[in-house]
């Protein structure tokens, strides 16, 4: 935690509720879209994490089960204040998309006929593009940027765009070029 002051662990532990309960409650379009939102509000608003660690916890997040936001939540609580915290960030985010769902699910057959409705989830979708696109331009400005990582960027994304191969196979198998590429540069390093 980079704060000056340290507030109690009771308080921290509600800030982050309310903060990710904030960051559940106005993003649509699920984890991707709210990467950026978590990151504006963990990194650049608390201080609670840096721009390194979004990375990291866009890897880690991204290659075990279940959902990105949940898993960033989780990451992020648990690195602040403890399992208490992982609890609170995670049930903060979490909480907002059960009580839409479950008001949506009531409501959502007598109004999905209404022109408006349609109007307005497809201005949601373009909204959530926009957001997702940002995400990629921030992750892209602060990856190192090499001939191997172009290569394995544009692979996963051929693979996993127009194969039936699942992706958590091809993140895997990122994960592997990765570990592979630095075993051979530190061997070089040593021999230098």
């Amino acid at each position: 935690m980079t704060d000056k002051k340290s507030p109690s662990k009771l308080r921290l532990m509600l800030e982050l509720f309310i903060s990710f309960f904030k960051i559940g409650a106005f993003t649509f379009g699920g984890g991707y879209a709210m990467i950026p939102l978590i990151q504006h509000e963990m990194v650049e608003k608390k201080g609670w994490i840096s721009d390194d660690d979004i990375l990291e916890i866009i890897a880690i997040a991204e290659s075990t089960p279940g959902p990105i936001a949940i898993n960033m939540a989780t990451f992020v609580g648990t690195r602040t204040c403890g399992f208490f915290g992982a609890f609170c960030a995670t049930f903060g985010v979490v909480l907002p998309s059960f009580i839409v769902i479950s008001v949506v699910a009531r409501l959502l057959r007598e109004f999905s006929d209404i022109k408006a409705v349609q109007y307005a989830f497809n201005g949601i979708r373009a909204g959530v593009l926009a957001l997702l696109l940002k995400a990629l331009y921030t992750m892209y400005k602060k990856v190192k940027k090499d001939v191997f990582g172009y290569v394995v960027m544009l692979a996963a994304f051929l693979v996993a765009s127009f194969t039936d191969i699942s992706v958590l196979i091809v993140i895997i198998c990122c994960a592997i070029c990765g570990i592979v590429s630095s075993l051979i540069i530190s061997r070089k390093e040593h021999k230098l």
